[in-house]
């Protein structure tokens, strides 16, 4: 997990909604870094599990840019290998 103090990545969706996340951690899977993010706006229902964005990473200069992962096969990858470290984490 990223140790630093919550940084907050702002995002537009396809709408052109702002929204706004918070940077969970950063993986690496087959070469690839892909951004785990979280939703900062919480919604009241504390019950609900926290949701989990992915997001592909790909450097611009010193840039980092954020994109969304459409391909089926490499987002099923990436949420394995993350759902693997919460296993690791547990034991």
């Amino acid at each position: 997990m990223v140790d630093e103090e919550k940084q907050l990545i702002e995002t537009v969706d396809e709408n052109g909604n702002v929204i706004n996340f918070e940077l969970y951690d950063i993986v690496e899977v087959e070469g690839q870094e892909y951004a785990l993010l979280i939703p900062a706006e919480k919604e009241d229902d504390a019950e609900e599990e926290e949701e989990l964005v992915i997001m592909r990473l790909t450097q611009d200069g010193e840039d980092y840019i954020f994109e969304s992962v459409d391909d089926d096969e490499e987002f099923n990858k990436v949420a394995e290998y993350v759902e693997s470290m919460d296993v690791e984490e547990e034991e």
